[in-house]
């Protein structure tokens, strides 16, 4: 009589439960690098107002200075910016590959209020910061107004 183990028997059946485990980690990889890609490919802002300006801040960690552009025309603001990441590095063995790199555009049409020829840019630490100054006819000092 011919004796079957007990890991004989499951062993088909282990074999479809890794090639199972590999096509979901494979489909699901997929999904969080194009999550990861579509945020540096249009990086968030956050657009606020203080007395005498507007303000554009950028998170763009990873991306070098001189890969980003700054222009206006026609009173709308371009930033156009390229995180670049080169592998040559051949001595590592890679277990998972999650950071991206690639190309970004972000356009506003600037307030008729801003000052389009003094505009100033600050990238420190990852953040694009963007002054946009008010033009002076439209700087408003408080009023306090009396109460009776």
């Amino acid at each position: 009589m011919l004796a079957i183990r007990r890991s004989d028997v499951f062993r088909p059946f282990e074999e479809i439960q890794k090639e199972m485990d590999r096509l979901f980690n494979d489909a699901f990889r997929g999904l969080n690098r194009e999550q990861s890609e579509a945020s540096i490919l249009s990086p968030e802002v956050d657009i606020y107002e203080k007395d005498n300006n507007v303000i554009i801040e950028m998170d763009i960690p990873g991306i070098d200075k001189e890969q980003l552009e700054i222009k206006v025309e026609d009173d709308i603001l371009s930033i156009r910016g390229e995180k670049k990441l080169e592998r040559e590095d051949k001595s590592k063995d890679y277990h998972r590959y999650e950071r991206c790199c690639g190309a970004f555009q972000r356009v506003f049409r600037l307030p008729e209020y801003v000052n389009s020829e003094e505009i100033r840019a600050r990238y420190e630490d990852g953040v694009l910061k963007i002054e946009l100054p008010k033009k002076e006819e439209v700087k408003k000092e408080a009023v306090k107004v009396k109460i009776d």
